[in-house]
C-alpha cells in the first residue's frame, strides 16, 4: 500500500512540475550540468531542458520562434540584439566571463607561446568561426594582437561552435584555440596544463562577457526567473570559477 502511495505521489509531482527550455552557448556545455544539478536540488519541481549550440545559431532559432524562455549567450552582442528587438524581456546581464586556451592532444613546447603556431609541425589549427561564435572572434583578436594571424591563416579549420572546435582539435588538427572552460570536464583530465595546453594571455584579447536574458516566449515565467536568479547567484559563480571562467 505504501509503495502504491509513493508511486501516486511521484505521478502527482510530475504533473505539477514546470518545464523550462534553456538555450545555452556551447562553451557552457560542461558547467551547465553541474549548475543544473545544483539548482534542481533546491527546485525539484522544475524540469530543465538544455539546448546547446553556437550563440549565433541559437539567436536565429529564438528569432524564428523557438520555445526557449532563457538564453545564456557566449557574448553580449546577441542578447543585446534580442533585447533591442523586444524578444528579450530583460536587459542583458553578464553572468560570467570566458577565457581562451591553446590545446593539443600531443605534448608541445608551450614556452614558445603563440609563436608555436608558426612551426612547420603545426599544419592545422582549429578555431571557432569568428562570424558565428564569440570565442572565434576572441581567438582572432588574440592571433592578430600576437602578430601571427596573417602568417598562419591558411592553417585554420573552422568550427561552427566552440564545442565543434574542440572536436576538431581532438581529431583532425594539431592544435586548437578553445574555451578554457571545456578543459575542465572529466574526459579532459588527462591533458595537463603546460604540457597539452596553456591559457592565452588575457592582454591579447578581452575576456568574453557572457550575457543572460529572459525571453518573451517564456511560459512558466516564475520558474524561468528562479533559474535566472540562480545563474547570477554566488553559488553559481563558485561553479563557473571551477570550470575556468573569470567571475570577477
Amino acid at each position: 500500500m505504501k509503495s502504491l502511495l509513493f508511486v501516486f505521489l511521484l505521478f502527482v509531482s510530475s504533473l505539477n512540475a514546470s518545464v523550462i527550455n534553456i538555450a545555452v552557448a556551447a562553451n557552457v556545455s560542461y558547467a551547465i550540468e553541474e549548475l543544473k544539478t545544483k539548482f534542481s536540488s533546491s527546485h525539484p519541481n522544475i524540469q530543465i531542458r538544455i539546448i546547446l549550440g553556437s550563440s549565433g545559431k541559437l539567436t536565429a532559432q529564438i528569432k524564428n520562434g523557438a520555445p526557449y524562455g532563457l538564453f545564456m549567450s557566449a557574448n553580449m552582442d546577441y542578447p543585446n540584439a534580442l533585447y533591442q528587438e523586444g524578444i528579450a524581456t530583460t536587459k542583458p546581464i553578464v553572468y560570467t566571463k570566458g577565457a581562451l586556451a591553446l590545446l593539443s592532444i600531443r605534448e608541445r613546447d608551450f614556452t614558445k607561446g603563440m609563436e608555436l603556431l608558426n612551426s612547420q609541425s603545426i599544419r592545422r589549427i582549429a578555431i571557432a568561426n569568428p562570424k558565428t561564435a564569440p570565442y572565434g572572434r576572441a581567438a582572432k583578436d588574440a592571433l592578430l594582437n600576437a602578430g601571427v594571424y596573417r602568417k598562419i591563416a591558411h592553417k585554420f579549420i573552422y568550427g561552427e561552435s566552440i564545442s565543434q572546435t574542440l572536436s576538431y582539435t581532438m581529431t583532425a588538427c594539431d592544435v586548437g584555440i578553445v574555451a578554457k572552460s571545456l578543459l575542465y570536464s572529466p574526459r579532459m583530465a588527462l591533458f595537463k596544463e603546460h604540457k597539452n595546453w596553456i591559457s592565452l594571455d588575457k592582454k591579447l584579447y578581452i575576456p568574453i562577457k557572457q550575457g543572460i536574458v529572459l525571453l518573451r516566449n517564456a511560459k512558466n515565467k516564475e520558474a524561468y526567473k528562479q533559474f535566472y536568479d540562480f545563474i547570477l547567484s554566488k553559488e553559481a559563480k563558485i561553479i563557473f570559477k571551477k570550470y575556468g571562467y573569470i567571475t570577477q
